[in-house]
């Protein structure tokens, strides 16, 4: 008798209802800079619970069947590209996700114990929010005002470490080259950084350690035709470098003063 007698036998014996259910959904934080400020993606919910509320776009981990009654089993991952696909357009890509960490603290749904796996969608030119199946309304929404907005479930400490997450990315790659048009400026490129951290920076300091950085920017030899709104020269055009990791870091200034802590 092999191995996998034991294991058909077991199987045939086994009964799922002797555990408590326990049901498996995904949520997405997608965020991206639109009209110069960053902003996250937020569904108005259609159904209870919490009918009304402001929620991050997700649902339930669950087979889909066809017209034809063909079932199919969607990894987590699939899961969280069609519930944002469904509510920001067909063009946005797989790629641009990536898990940002679990939740399950017992009544954070107050259907049943429900297990949350989070995703992060952060990228440039993400589409217009259109509200999908099961949402009333769908909207980005800018992060500075959020305050106001009291979100659904625990999707406000979701949202926090997805935000931390994305801060952190500008940090250690060059990711917020994506997020300006070459050539750019080395003021466009603080920009983004500003707009993603929360924070003003000292652009002298900040144009310091951008070109400490190697492989993070390359200079074009160009220059804007013109000065800077206030007059002064021509300002040196930057075309993204072939970095993958930022070394040093660009740190946050937050994160510098906690390190002389």
């Amino acid at each position: 008798m092999d191995g996998s007698d034991d294991t058909a036998r077991f199987l045939a014996e086994y009964d799922p209802r002797s555990y408590d259910p326990v049901a498996v959904t995904v949520d997405v934080v997608a965020l991206t800079i639109r009209e110069d400020s960053l902003q996250v993606l937020l569904i108005r919910r259609g159904e209870p619970p919490f009918p009304g509320s402001w929620a991050l776009p997700g649902g339930f981990v669950r087979p889909r069947v066809a017209p034809g009654g063909a079932r199919t089993e969607e990894d987590l991952a699939q899961t969280a590209a069609r519930e944002l696909a469904e509510e920001a357009g067909p063009t946005l890509r797989a790629s641009h996700l990536e898990q940002l960490g679990s939740y399950g603290a017992p009544g954070r749904d107050p259907r049943m114990r429900v297990i949350s796996v989070a995703y992060l969608a952060f990228a440039p030119g993400l589409p217009d929010a259109h509200s999908g199946t099961d949402a009333a309304d769908a909207r980005w929404t800018p992060v500075a005002s959020l305050g106001q907005v009291p979100l659904a479930f625990d999707h406000a400490r979701i949202l926090a470490d997805g935000l931390e997450r994305a801060r952190s990315k500008l940090e250690y790659t060059p990711l917020a080259a994506a997020f300006v048009r070459e050539p750019f400026t080395i003021s466009e490129l603080r920009e983004v950084y500003e707009a993603v951290w929360g924070e003003k920076l000292h652009a002298g300091n900040f144009h310091r350690k951008v070109l400490s950085v190697p492989g993070f920017v390359e200079s074009t030899g160009g220059h804007t035709e013109t000065g800077g709104p206030r007059g002064g020269p021509r300002a040196k055009l930057y075309r993204r470098g072939d970095a993958t990791l930022l070394h040093p870091a660009l740190l946050r200034p937050s994160s510098e003063d906690a390190l002389r802590a």
